[in-house]
């Protein structure tokens, strides 16, 4: 379930700043609503992520970001990041679960990091 964290990560803060620490937060105001209220849209992300449709230009960096950020438990994203990817990783969880698994399968195979995802969406 990492995988979707760092999904919702890109969604809401695409791009990395070059310091390397965090995130850039230009995104941190990102409208998680409005994409929550738009199954075709939030399955678009998804289908970006698997490689199966078109993507943004947060979509594909997404894609690069995925690696890292289940690497360092999303060590780079800020507070308010990390509120809006626990929205949508739960939510993609509930209304696309298919999406969720296969997303799971092509970034995490090993299930290294299933756990600590597990617990950080409890916390």
């Amino acid at each position: 379930m990492k995988y979707l964290l760092v999904l919702a990560a890109v969604v809401a803060c695409a791009v990395a700043r070059p310091d390397g620490e965090t995130y850039d937060t230009k995104y941190d105001d990102f409208d998680v609503t409005s994409l929550l209220g738009n199954e075709r849209l939030l399955k678009s992300y998804g289908q970006c992520l698997l490689d199966k449709g078109p993507c943004t230009a947060e979509g594909k960096f997404l894609r690069e970001v995925i690696p890292d950020a289940l690497e360092t438990d999303c060590a780079k994203c800020s507070e308010k990041q990390q509120a809006l990817i626990k929205k949508i990783i739960l939510a993609t969880k509930d209304k696309f679960p298919e999406d969720l698994e296969a997303i799971k399968k092509l970034y995490d195979p090993e299930h290294k990091y299933e756990e600590n995802v597990k617990k950080w969406l409890e916390s």
